[in-house]
């Protein structure tokens, strides 16, 4: 029989389907129900399972990615978490760096912990760096900890100990005394979790697994539950942060790691075509109804992190989120979204997001109760979005909903009429992703403006020309079926988990490499374990990475080494890779300082899904427009005719000058007067700037 693979990617406001049945591929979007995820996962199982003739018996295996992990952290809405810790140390995870990452702003709000000072108990106990136990657990006193949680509801428990990265005994005890006196409360262990130095970073990730841990092993079950009751019996894996494939046993007691999961599948899907392609370097770009996510690809590769933060407030400026210490692709996230909420503020300034009008009411326009103005409906108003072709037709909007929305929220406060209204919510939300895309771009010492674009995501599409042109790049992809682009990424995902250790290691005489070479196979083993549970036989990779910097310096860099055995050689090549990849970020080097590494990590995986060798370039030929509709012109805010186009009847080599609509189920694409655009041979929306 011919195999068949579903992908699943919940989304703040829609929750995507990609169904590949041999060459057949089929997609879908529905809306999320956020107060019962699994019922809009399995309403929209059924209808691509309906459309392609399967029942879920067929389905050889499914794979899932999903923002509830995000969204409970960003919106507050997790579990109710307990923090124990070492006596004396319960105000660290608040103190953090003890930095304002805004020194001139004195109305700055630092973001609050996850748990609050009333739910984070001491425990006496001491571990010290080497992991010699300096002062013994006191059991007692932990139990008489259990009557706090019960009277303040806690259902929850992070357990942060110093250095317990070093020696987690203390840990493992209180993790099995609190099992026996109440088993029904959720223990995350921070030495489990996040097994490196650095408390504020270990107890910030614990206590934000322990916060969302209840709230997805619920999800979990119910959604497992309900596939075998359909007759689901293959696997289920989850999509990490990391890109990679795990268990749901896994994804239930660290769903810390699944925070990034559905961006994470947009970068496997545009490092991919980065690949197939022949471009070098990409900047990625994924928009939804939620969020937007900006990710650099280099040399067919995303970056990877060690750690990154979630929900930043200030500007996306670097320490105002809540610090995460898993392995992630390296991205920026923002709340700019099809539904962020538009307003005017106090000084008269059109804001947009991050709040969002999710699926429930949803933007005004969906016509379920939303009131309030959204990048949608600014979509709507300036006739980018086709109201009688969403989704198909599927979903009629209401385009005098959307007017009356931009006309309440902005219009009116602004004495701005209906277009100019709209046109300013868009131009916002797109300088917000053009000013968080330079960020990032800065913060890594990378330039934008020679990177293609790859857009994908609903709403991505309809603003990537214009943030193009923001980010003066001259090439944007939009791939095809690039409306669940997140979600056709999940099926290029590898089977992969990720095993990071805290070793001191100087770069010098007392190199030790036959120590760490049985820390390394250590480390192997452990990968092994959990990649084998969802690909027994499958041939594996190893990709190794050591935390390095200059002696006496506060931070290091993550340097890719060899996954060679180390021996008495190694020393010279360790340091000349650090070397160069400190000259590469920072354009210097320092001579006379010796190196050293704080941290080894393994990332082990299947192999990554070949590459399709590129047909040769069809032959050009002009498209033929399907219509003409009034699009607003985004530099003059007036009415222009607008050649439509139906992307299903652009062959291959079909070639199109701006402005123009290219309408699909899932998404429409909006190209400028400053471009034109080819179908390559791939079925790729190409959009070229004009000279």
């Amino acid at each position: 029989m011919t195999s068949a693979r579903l992908a699943v990617d919940i989304g703040g406001t829609f929750t995507d389907f990609a169904l590949e049945v041999g060459n057949e591929r089929f997609s879908r979007k529905v809306l999320t129900t956020p107060s019962a995820p699994e019922q809009g996962v399995l309403a929209g199982i059924e209808q691509i399972l309906t459309e392609a003739r399967l029942r879920p018996a067929d389905l050889d295996l499914i794979i899932h990615g999903t923002t509830l992990a995000t969204n409970a952290i960003i919106e507050r809405k997790g579990a109710k978490t307990a923090l124990l810790v070492t006596r004396g140390f319960r105000d660290a995870i608040e103190m953090a760096y003890e930095h304002r990452f805004e020194q001139y702003d004195i109305f700055m709000d630092k973001p609050a912990p996850l748990v609050p000072r009333h739910l984070r108990l001491a425990v006496p106990e001491r571990i010290d760096a080497t992991g010699r136990i300096i002062e013994p657990l006191d059991e007692s006193a932990l139990a008489d900890l259990i009557p706090v949680l019960r009277k303040e509801a806690v259902i929850s428990v992070a357990l942060g100990y110093l250095h317990s990265y070093a020696n987690p005994v203390h840990e493992l005890r209180s993790r099995d005394i609190l099992r026996e006196i109440a088993p029904d409360i959720a223990v995350t262990l921070s030495s489990e979790v996040c097994p490196e130095i650095r408390e504020y970073e270990r107890w910030s990730t614990a206590c934000a697994n322990a916060y969302v841990q209840p709230v997805m092993a619920r999800y979990l079950k119910l959604l497992e539950d309900a596939l075998i009751a359909r007759g689901f019996a293959g696997p289920l894996f989850l999509i990490t942060s990391a890109g990679g494939l795990t268990t749901v046993d896994i994804a239930r007691r660290l769903p810390i790691r699944l925070v990034e999961s559905g961006p994470a599948g947009g970068a496997i899907l545009a490092s991919h075509l980065a690949r197939q392609l022949g471009h070098d370097h990409i900047l990625s770009f994924d928009m939804g109804g939620t969020t937007a996510k900006i990710c650099l690809i280099d040399d067919g590769a995303p970056h990877f992190s060690r750690s990154f933060e979630v929900a930043r407030q200030y500007r996306f400026l670097k320490g105002s989120g809540i610090p995460i210490r898993v392995p992630v692709i390296e991205m920026v996230e923002i709340g700019a979204g099809g539904g962020s909420i538009a307003y005017v503020d106090n000084l008269a300034r059109i804001q947009v997001g991050p709040e969002s009008a999710g699926s429930e009411p949803g933007p005004a326009c969906y016509k379920r109760g939303g009131q309030l103005a959204t990048v949608t409906d600014a979509n709507v108003s300036l006739g980018r979005i086709q109201v009688d072709r969403f989704a198909g037709g599927k979903m009629q909007l209401d385009p005098d909903a959307s007017a009356k929305a931009i006309d309440a929220s902005v219009g009116a406060f602004l004495k701005l009429d209906i277009t100019r209204a709209a046109l300013g919510v868009t131009e916002v939300v797109e300088e917000n992703m053009a000013n968080a895309a330079r960020v990032h771009a800065v913060e890594r010492g990378k330039d934008l403006s020679s990177r293609c674009m790859i857009a994908f995501g609903g709403a991505a599409p309809i603003h990537a020309a214009r943030l193009a042109e923001k980010l003066d790049i001259s090439t944007v992809i939009v791939p095809s079926g690039a409306g669940v682009g997140s979600a056709f990424g999940f099926l290029l995902a590898p089977i992969a988990y990720e095993v990071v250790r805290t070793r001191y290691t100087p770069l010098d005489a007392t190199f030790d490499f036959a120590a760490l070479n049985q820390l390394r196979a250590g480390m192997r083993l452990e990968a092994e374990a959990v990649v084998r549970l969802g690909a027994p036989l499958a041939p594996l990779t190893e990709a190794w990475t050591s935390s390095m910097r200059y002696r006496g310096q506060g931070h290091e860099l993550l340097v890719t080494i060899p996954d060679d055995d180390l021996d008495a050689t190694s020393v010279t090549e360790l340091e000349r890779l650090f070397v160069a990849d400190y000259e590469a970020q920072f354009g210097r080097r320092i001579p006379g300082l010796d190196v050293e590494i704080l941290g080894w990590s393994l990332r082990l995986a299947t192999e990554a899904a070949p590459i399709v060798r590129r047909p040769a370039p069809p032959p050009d030929q002009a498209a033929r427009a399907a219509g003409s509709v009034d699009v607003v012109d985004p530099l003059t805010g007036r009415l222009q005719k607008t050649d439509l186009y139906i992307r299903t009847r652009l062959a291959p080599g079909s070639m199109l000058d701006g402005p123009a609509l290219i309408v699909e189920d899932e998404t429409t694409t909006l190209v400028t007067g400053n471009f034109t655009a080819a179908i390559d041979a791939f079925g790729s929306i190409v959009m070229t700037r004009k000279r």
